[in-house]
């Protein structure tokens, strides 16, 4: 009996000494709306909406215009980052995985690098609603749009490289 008491005390004073759970973060639809809707419509736009400490690593919420007549390339960010990304209107093929084609180092970042397409990789039309998960050091690459895109991407930071906003 005094050994289970002790047992309960002792964990009581680790959970006690812990550091507190960050509050939650809210970001209401009409902010995420209004935010995208100030994007630059003549450039791809991936901008942050708001990144935040959620207890030893961060997660960021980027909001993205992606014009159907800006030409993209492969992206291979060379980094555990992972990214998810939600579809918020249009429709578009995206290529993960694979093998870049003519990859070339970032000249302001040496993390990413950037290509003309993907060999062998796994094609998918996203359209509103639909998600996909990206994971760090995977290739990625826009091969077709049918129109402008609007999508979030969501990327959790293991290594806190992600600036607090």
């Amino acid at each position: 009996m005094l050994r289970g008491m002790l047992l309960v005390l002792l964990t009581s004073a680790v959970v006690s000494a812990q550091a507190p759970t960050p509050p939650a973060v809210d970001v209401p639809a009409s902010a995420v709306r209004a935010f995208i809707d100030a994007l630059p419509r003549d450039v791809v736009s991936d901008r942050s909406i708001r990144t935040v400490d959620v207890g030893g690593y961060r997660v960021g919420a980027f909001g993205v215009f992606r014009p159907k007549a800006a030409r993209g390339t492969a992206q291979l960010h060379r980094v555990r980052t992972s990214e998810i990304y939600y579809m918020l209107k249009g429709a578009g093929t995206l290529v993960t995985g694979g093998t870049m084609v003519d990859p070339q180092e970032s000249k302001t970042s040496p993390t990413n690098v950037s290509g003309s397409g993907i060999k062998g990789g796994v094609s998918r039309r996203l359209t509103p609603g639909d998600i996909v998960v990206i994971p760090g050091n995977t290739p990625h690459w826009w091969s077709e749009l049918e129109g402008d895109i609007e999508y979030l991407i969501f990327r959790p930071d293991p290594d806190n490289r992600l600036p607090l906003k």
